[in-house]
């Protein structure tokens, strides 16, 4: 049954608590958590493996003995029926509670029934956490499952046993990357014996040398061949490749990494982690696809206890969307996290630049590419600046700022609030107060955090005493400083001294008691006087959940000339003009961080189609095609109060 809903797209109802399958796209399976893993794994088949949809079964019988159990995906050759006599590939794919080692359900289950198949040539275990591949081969007389990195791609059988070429690696596409860095993360937790923080800066080394080979190399050094994942020497023969790989990324990388260290993995572990990340262009990958991923290992991670919590991406993308950056500007986020903000507003011009070029060059991706390289490149080193006083959290916001295009060298560990003069000196260079164009950031937040340093409190007007005249309706600043203050409030200031004058504009994630408490009314009046307020956008409830409850919203602010606020002084009052308010209730989860789709007046969700661009290699050329697939609809209206804003604003004088 299909239905024209409001959210202007051709859709379609499943049922409560159903999942629409990506193979055949009827049918309705239930959403389990071993349901999850397959369609991920179906969609990483399609459209990184590039088998077609129509040589996939899903839940086929397959004979083994006298039961007829069902395998999860079966892939055949094409225009071939689809008899168990003729599959060709097996793969089972289970919650992530059931281990591989399971008696059941375990990677036996899958030994199985390539067993029972004649023709099958290879297969794959996983539960979105572990996996295994594995191919049958003739060995000494004898049929042999051997395991392997990975599954072939559709048309090359038996290049994994060799250095892949650059032109093989495929984008990641839906959680694909998210179930690798998974994977990763968890098998050094459990086979090095390192906590999963330390865990973490080990596999953020990898990613490293894994974008680093990706961007330099001209033959792929990042990968592990069928003949080194055992053993003692082949081990060894993957951990001198990385290692001579990791050398240039500290040659690179100085600020990041360290001369003297090293990848602190055994090389047997090293071999295992290549091969869950050799198959994959990180860089081709879409930026959502790498966000996701890199988000949820740096969160559970690096989560701090210094009022830090990080944006969703559609809050950032809400706010890029609103202020609409250019390739000219200066953007800035002064409490950066792990970036993203930074990231978000520069991949919104990096479109903005393929786009121009892709017109300029009459849509020949040839002849743009090297035009769209050199412009994003300019871009990322010179407009690109971000602070964070979480010396950690910068090192992990140049990861993802690598991982996404670039623009790690405009990334600081600094104070935003301490004097410009206690920047370190490539920062002060900069020379960026009152220089910034467009800012973005989510500031830390509370009373559990103040500032207690007079030196910084005596440098801000909210960082000193306020008294209000009851007759007059006004605050006036005394001399003397307060003994301490929330960081946010002095991040509204700092934020603002930023920006350019009469032209700078700011969108800062605030707590909802600056708006609204009587006792910061001085803050209010602060900020009136010293810029005009173009929106307020009041979050949902949930938006920082399930990490932190806290009611906040998004300030959107303009900068005033140093004139018009001396010519408002003088006459006593603040020029009236209109402001964009907007209540942002749908965010698409819950309290829980469950994702929460558009439903029918039944209950039932809402699935759009939808067209891709999907980015493949024709030998050594890229090209862009597009993709037609199904999903469902995310319940959020941030994008649609970004839209309302940017046509309100296109109104105003």
């Amino acid at each position: 049954m299909t239905i024209d809903t409001d959210v202007g797209v051709h859709a379609i109802i499943i049922g409560q608590g159903k999942i629409l399958d990506f193979i055949d796209g009827r049918t309705q399976r239930q959403d389990t958590a071993e349901e999850y893993v397959r369609q991920e794994i179906a969609k990483s088949l399609v459209r990184e493996y590039h088998y077609a949809k129509s040589d996939i079964e899903a839940e086929f019988t397959v004979r083994v003995g006298t039961r007829k159990p069902r395998a999860d995906l079966v892939i055949f050759p094409p225009q071939t029926q689809h008899e168990q006599e003729k599959a060709h590939i097996i793969v089972e794919c289970k919650a992530p509670t059931v281990k591989s080692a399971d008696k059941k359900d375990g990677v036996g289950q899958l030994q199985s029934y390539m067993a029972a198949c004649p023709n099958v040539d290879y297969g794959m275990w996983t539960n979105g956490i572990e996996r295994f591949c594995y191919r049958r081969i003739v060995k000494d007389g004898r049929v042999v499952v051997e395991e392997v990195p990975d599954l072939p791609e559709f048309g090359r059988e038996d290049e994994e046993v060799d250095r892949p070429r650059f032109d093989q690696l495929k984008p990641a596409s839906s959680d694909a990357l998210l179930f690798a860095f998974r994977r990763c993360h968890n098998y050094i937790a459990g086979n090095q014996g390192l906590q999963k923080p330390q865990a973490f800066w080990e596999l953020l080394k990898l990613i490293f040398c894994k974008i680093y080979d990706e961007r330099h190399n001209d033959e792929v050094d990042f990968f592990t061949a069928a003949n080194e994942r055992h053993g003692v020497n082949g081990p060894l023969k993957v951990q001198k490749r990385i290692q001579s790989l990791f050398a240039h990324v500290k040659e690179d990388y100085p600020t990041i990494f360290k001369q003297p260290e090293a990848i602190e993995l055994k090389a047997v572990v090293l071999a295992y982690l290549v091969t869950q990340l050799q198959m994959y262009s990180l860089l081709e990958s879409d930026i959502d696809v790498k966000g996701r991923a890199y988000e949820e290992i740096v969160g559970s991670n690096l989560r701090g206890d210094r009022g830090e919590f990080f944006t969703p991406r559609n809050i950032c993308r809400m706010a890029v969307a609103m202020l609409d950056p250019g390739e000219k500007q200066l953007i800035l986020d002064p409490a950066c996290g792990t970036g993203g903000f930074l990231i978000t507003a520069m991949n919104h011009v990096i479109e903005k630049i393929r786009q121009a070029e892709m017109t300029k060059w009459g849509n020949k991706l040839e002849r743009a590419e090297s035009a769209i390289g050199e412009r994003i490149r300019k871009f990322a080193d010179q407009h690109i600046i971000g602070m964070d006083f979480n010396p950690e959290l910068v090192k992990a916001s140049k990861m993802n700022m690598v991982m996404n295009n670039d623009g790690a060298g405009g990334l600081f560990q600094a104070n935003s609030l301490e004097a410009p003069a206690m920047w370190e000196s490539d920062l002060r260079k900069r020379d960026i107060i009152g220089k910034v164009d467009l800012l973005f950031t989510n500031p830390p937040f509370g009373s559990k955090i103040p500032v207690t340093d007079p030196a910084i409190l005596e440098r801000y007007d909210l960082g000193h005493v306020w008294n209000y005249n009851k007759s007059g309706d006004h605050w006036t600043m005394a001399d003397s400083i307060q003994k301490s203050q929330p960081p946010e409030i002095l991040f509204i200031e700092r934020c603002v001294k930023f920006l350019k004058p009469g032209t700078g504009r700011a969108a800062i994630v605030l707590p909802d008691g600056i708006l609204g408490s009587p006792g910061l009314g001085y803050v209010r009046d602060w900020i009136l006087r010293n810029t005009r307020v173009l929106a307020s956008i009041d979050l949902h409830a949930d938006t920082f959940q399930p990490f932190v409850s806290i009611q906040t919203s998004i300030l959107v602010l303009e900068r005033k000339e140093e004139n018009l606020i001396a010519v408002e002084q003088a006459a006593g009052r603040i020029n009236d003009y209109s402001v964009f308010m907007a209540v942002a209730n749908h965010i698409g989860h819950d309290k829980r961080g469950n994702t929460i789709y558009v439903r029918d007046r039944k209950g039932n969700e809402i699935v759009e189609e939808v067209e891709e661009q999907i980015k493949e290699w024709t030998g050594n050329t890229p090209v862009y095609r597009k993709q037609a697939s199904r999903r469902k609809v995310l319940d959020d209206n941030t994008l649609q109060i970004a839209q309302e804003f940017c046509r309100w604003l296109s109104e105003q004088d």
